[in-house]
């Protein structure tokens, strides 16, 4: 396996990701759109998720694909931010087709980010408005770190961010993986620097330090019980043809990756999620080995994402936690 040419879930052919922030607010949105509707599914392993329009994934439901993906900082009022990129799309005359009218169909997460140290005072909900920013801002190149639903992403003991990776398999296939981690668990070892996620790394792709010399005990992991600011949220992408039982397959399978890189990970306290999409272009010659590899390229992906997420984040004044360049280098 070797990273696609930008290491960014847009080496999917015909996926673009845009980010918008507000840094006073200490938030952001970030979203996955596709040059066509892509199929979609999810899985949920968080006990405490805020989600739009996620029902409808479901391999039984009528409508297969959407248009993009949305994740937001801003606990429910971030949900808002699928509303304005609803808007936009529906500008643009993308969306579900029904008697005349195009209705885009738009799933989205959220994180918590409310008690972060920004201001949020606002008197109008501001997502809306950055989904609508980010999707006009969507291109093959972005921003990590600090940055989109990013942003006001922490985890336990260090600043969070977006994080994005990708792999491209010995089948030709390409996946991707892109994530907002703010988890109440740690992405480094013990006090660091080293990542739980290094036996993934592919290159110096969030610092080449390899694994830790020495572990802490697994019993008594470091978490931000006590802030309740909260979940990590992603979404892993290919361009093999997928059904949408076989979209949620991957979604399933590409929460490993969040346990190979948070600990800990997926508690009552956080909102797991992971979308995945399909752009289909690709056949797959035997649909239930390339499926297995494509779980595990998902996982492996979604590890390195973390990681890089969390190692690109910037500092700011008046930050929870510092960023990880600035305690470490």
């Amino acid at each position: 396996m070797k990273p696609g040419s930008r290491n960014l879930i847009t080496d999917v052919p015909g996926l673009r990701v845009g980010n918008a922030e507000d840094h006073k607010v200490r938030t952001g949105t970030t979203v996955l759109v596709g040059d066509a509707p892509f199929t979609a599914g999810v899985h949920v392993m968080g006990g405490a998720p805020g989600t739009r329009e996620t029902d409808l994934l479901a391999p039984d439901k009528t409508v297969e694909q959407v248009d993009a993906l949305v994740l937001s900082g801003g606990s429910a009022f971030g949900l808002d931010a699928a509303s304005g990129v609803v808007d936009r799309l529906r500008e643009m005359g993308r969306g579900f087709a029904v008697g005349g009218m195009h209705v885009p169909i738009v799933p989205g997460a959220i994180l918590f980010d409310l008690i972060n140290g920004g201001d949020k005072g606002w008197a109008d909900n501001p997502y809306r408005g950055l989904g609508r920013s980010a999707l006009d801002a969507a291109g093959e190149d972005f921003a990590l770190g600090t940055a989109g639903a990013g942003t006001g992403a922490t985890t336990a003991n260090l600043k969070g961010g977006l994080g994005s990776a990708s792999v491209v398999l010995p089948n030709g296939v390409t996946v991707g993986a892109l994530v907002a981690v703010n988890a109440l668990g740690s992405a480094i070892v013990g006090d660091g620097p080293e990542f739980w996620a290094a036996p993934w790394e592919l290159g110096a792709e969030f610092g080449g330090l390899g694994v830790a010399q020495a572990y802490p005990d697994p019993h008594l992991p470091v978490t931000k019980l006590g802030s309740h600011q909260n979940t990590t949220i992603g979404i892993v992408a290919t361009d093999a043809q997928l059904t949408q039982a076989q979209c949620t397959r991957i979604a399933t399978a590409a929460h490993d990756g969040y346990a190979r890189s948070l600990v800990p990970s997926h508690t009552p306290m956080d909102g797991d999620l992971i979308f995945a999409a399909a752009t289909g272009a690709q056949a797959l010659a035997d649909p239930v080995a390339d499926t297995l590899l494509l779980g595990h390229a998902a996982a492996i992906c979604m590890a390195r994402a973390v990681a890089r997420g969390v190692h690109a984040a910037r500092a700011a004044e008046g930050d929870p936690f510092p960023a990880w360049s600035a305690r470490f280098g």
